[in-house]
């Protein structure tokens, strides 16, 4: 009984260490997700989109068609840094934060040379690209209408059950904000962190953080659009990289996370 309850208990004790440091590496990970989304993502184009039509249409469907877009787009972003754990953890790392150290570097320059008022002229080039889509809306709307004898009924009727279960405005929302997104700087930042972080909390910190901020932005529209100091955010987000690159000459490669 002795030599039975000798063998157990060291595996017990391993696997609730093991626990243990799944958890903290799901923590550190989120956390370190829903930091840099928050900075990243706080007076970008993809709030301003979420800004500008939840002031011209209906917010709920503009919150779900950007929150789609951002949701399929961190989960990319995760894959495509997920992928690269096939390299060997040590030269992921230190690649990594290399990375965050040049994105850090980056956002304190751009911070620091921007003026207080930086934010209004991405906030008018978005303004003029949503003008251009509604525009274009239209154009299709009248090309589609009733009055198109020559089309006759039969292209106009399946169309409209289409657009009743997937509003144009869904579409537009999810189109901008996946665009506006791709190749953006929290799209590789998220990517970095999923080289190095545990995958799952990076997916669930960037989707929480991506949610905060375009809830935000939806809820406070072209207020919280005109009050937010893009200068400061960028400089903050530096900061924030630069904590991180800063970091892995404390955290072993190997720790977990």
């Amino acid at each position: 009984l002795q030599k039975g309850s000798s063998l157990v208990a060291p595996v017990h004790v391993a696997s609730e260490e093991s626990a243990d440091k799944t958890n903290l590496g799901f923590i550190h990970a989120f956390v370190a997700a829903i930091s840099v989304i928050i900075v990243s993502e706080l007076g970008d184009k993809t709030f301003f989109i979420a800004a500008i039509m939840a002031m011209r249409y209906n917010r709920l469907t503009v919150l779900a068609g950007a929150m789609l877009a951002l949701g399929l787009m961190t989960c990319l972003s995760v894959l495509f840094g997920y992928a690269t754990t096939v390299i060997p953890r040590v030269y992921t790392y230190y690649v990594s934060t290399a990375l965050f150290a040049i994105f850090g570097i980056r956002m304190l320059r751009e911070g620091l040379k921007m003026s207080p008022d930086e934010g209004q002229e991405e906030l008018e080039e978005v303004q003029a690209e949503i003008k251009k889509k509604d525009e274009e809306l239209q154009r299709t709307k009248l090309l589609n209408g009733p009055g198109d004898v020559e089309s006759g009924p039969g292209t106009t009727i399946p169309q409209k059950k289409w657009l009743h279960f997937i509003s144009p405005i869904f579409v537009q929302a999810f189109t901008l904000t996946f665009l506006a997104e791709w190749g953006d700087r929290s799209q590789l930042t998220t990517i970095v962190l999923a080289a190095r972080e545990d995958p799952y909390g990076v997916a669930v910190g960037g989707t929480v953080g991506h949610c905060l901020c375009t809830g935000l932005a939806v809820i406070g529209g072209r207020m919280i659009a005109q009050k937010i100091s893009v200068r400061t955010v960028t400089i903050i987000g530096g900061i924030v990289f630069l904590a991180f690159a800063f970091s892995a000459l404390f955290i072993s490669p190997d720790s977990g996370f």
